[in-house]
Order: C-alpha cells, then sequence, then structure tokens
C-alpha cells in the first residue's frame, strides 16, 4: 500500500511539474504576443503617419477628409498603446542579439517611468485626435507637427535601437 501512494504522489508531482511547465510556456507565449502586438500597433501608427507627412510634403492641397482618417486612427491606436506594455514584457538585454520582428527594444525606462511613458501617450494620442478635427490646412498641419513632436520625443526617451 505504501508503494501505490508513493506512486500516486510521484504522478502527482510529476504533473504538477509539467502543469507549472506548461504554465510558463503559456506565460512567455502571452508576453511575446503583448510585443508582437505592440510593434504591429506601432507599425500602423507609422503607416497613418507616413501618409499624413506625404499629403503635407507633396505641396498640393491636403485632402483633409482622408487626413482627419488616418490622424483618428494614429488618435485611436496611441490610446491602446500603453496598455501593451504590462511588466511582464520589459524583456530588454543589452548586449544581445535580437530579432527586429519578435524581440523588444523598449527601454526597460519605460517600466521604471511608467506616468510619464502613458503621458507621452495620452498626449500624442490629443495631438491626433485635434488634426482629425482640425477644420482647415493650416491647424492640420499645426497638430500633425505636435504629433510628429511628441512621437519623436518618446521614441528618444524609451525606445532603444540595435545598437544600444
Amino acid at each position: 500500500m505504501n508503494r501505490t501512494v508513493c506512486a500516486r504522489l510521484f504522478l502527482i508531482a510529476l504533473l504538477a511539474v509539467g502543469g507549472v511547465a506548461v504554465g510558463q510556456q503559456r506565460k512567455m507565449d502571452i508576453v511575446k504576443d503583448a510585443i508582437f502586438a505592440r510593434k504591429i500597433l506601432m507599425d500602423t501608427i507609422n503607416t497613418n503617419m507616413d501618409e499624413i507627412e506625404g499629403m503635407i510634403s507633396s505641396g498640393k492641397p491636403i485632402n483633409l477628409d482622408e487626413a482627419h482618417e488616418h490622424a483618428d486612427a494614429i488618435s485611436v491606436m496611441l490610446m491602446a498603446f500603453p496598455h501593451l506594455f504590462a511588466e511582464s514584457t520589459n524583456q530588454w538585454k543589452p548586449n544581445v542579439e535580437r530579432d527586429p520582428g519578435t524581440d523588444t527594444f523598449a527601454s526597460p525606462a519605460v517600466w521604471s517611468n511608467f506616468p510619464d511613458f502613458y503621458d507621452r501617450a495620452a498626449k500624442a494620442s490629443k495631438s491626433a485626435y485635434n488634426a482629425s478635427r482640425a477644420k482647415n490646412e493650416t491647424d492640420f498641419k499645426s497638430f500633425a507637427k505636435q504629433l510628429r513632436e511628441s512621437c519623436d520625443s518618446c521614441h528618444a526617451a524609451y525606445q532603444k535601437t540595435s545598437e544600444q
């Protein structure tokens, strides 16, 4: 009978350890998915910003309806963006070869100074929202410039490059 009890306890322990390993793998998959999601979101923000900047630099009259759509999409995405930075996604490691498609380039400063990071995303979202409601080209260009400045300053503070 002792042997049966020991065998059952061993089986339970083995299953528990296996369950922990599966649980840890699931957590790592969620972390990787969150990092991938924010890369896709940022790429989409960038695509919309490229469209806006192309309209502004073309020298042609800006189609405000189209420009508003791009700015509105950016505004919505920037509201969601900081929510993809759970503490578990702080995966930065210096001097490690990273895959630009799947690894994070977010600086650890995102998490040590999260309120500032969050405020910057909100400010950029507000600039994009204001651009999406601009009544004329001059106002649109002004809000688009504010948006670009917000994006650039946030990247300077919170994004690592592959060389860092």
